[in-house]
């Protein structure tokens, strides 16, 4: 189930995390769209991009994944050089 008003999600990244950057996700509220986020479509869902991330996410391949322990996004970006442990957070 979705969030009433939700359009998409919206994708940043934060400095935090054991290994200094980690992803961001919320929901893409239409009544307040940041007009400096980028718009990416695919597959019928929209996901807005801060700009100050780009950077960070260029090549970026997102994903939702489902086994029996977890559903969740996953990111494979060609950019890291080095995840935590954990996986929460990375570095470029």
């Amino acid at each position: 189930a979705g969030k009433e008003g939700a359009v998409g999600v919206r994708l940043g990244v934060k400095k935090r995390g054991c290994n200094g950057m980690s992803y961001v996700l919320d929901y893409a509220m239409g009544d307040s769209l940041d007009p400096k986020d980028i718009k990416v479509a695919d597959k019928g869902i929209e996901v807005y991009i801060e700009p100050g991330a780009m950077f960070h996410i260029v090549g970026t391949e997102m994903d939702w994944e489902e086994d029996a322990l977890s559903a969740e996004f996953t990111f494979h970006n060609p950019n890291e050089k080095g995840r935590c442990g954990c996986g929460e957070s990375f570095n470029i």
